[in-house]
């Protein structure tokens, strides 16, 4: 399993659970990588430890629900109308959506896993408030056989 392929899903997956719990919308800059990974959100409030504990938690459920991962492309004037495609480049004439189970759908280029069961354990890190309303998450993803990165 490659796994920039389990980040690249597990930063869809948290980024879910970051929109549904916390309404941040997508993040305002990720890194992916193989060992360590970390993406920034905008948020309404200061998150405290507990709510780390939660994300961590409710990241973990949703990738132990095995959800699929799919795609399918459509016609860009219809993704338009569902999403922000302000960093899609050029002005092509479908988009590919990656879908996360029921959990997630949004406009990806990137690889991802076929199944969320694949990314392993998300472990967050560390987390800092970047500003008054910017949260920084770095995460990693463990292996769940053996536990270790």
């Amino acid at each position: 399993m490659n796994p920039l392929f389990a980040a690249h899903t597990a930063e869809h997956v948290l980024s879910a659970v970051m929109r549904r719990d916390y309404g941040a919308a997508r993040p305002l800059e990720t890194h992916l990588g193989a060992k360590k990974s970390k993406c920034d959100y905008r948020v309404d409030r200061t998150l405290s430890d507990d709510d780390l504990r939660v994300i961590e938690a409710a990241v973990n459920a949703e990738i132990d629900a095995d959800h699929m991962v799919t795609d399918r492309l459509v016609p860009a004037d219809e993704a338009r109308n569902r999403f922000d495609l302000s960093k899609v480049p050029g002005e092509p004439e479908q988009i590919r959506l990656v879908a996360i189970g029921d959990l997630d759908q949004i406009p990806c280029s990137g690889d991802h896993v076929e199944r969320t069961s694949q990314i392993g354990r998300f472990e967050i890190r560390s987390a800092e408030m970047r500003t008054e309303n910017r949260i920084r998450i770095r995460f990693r993803l463990l292996d769940r056989v053996k536990g270790a990165a």
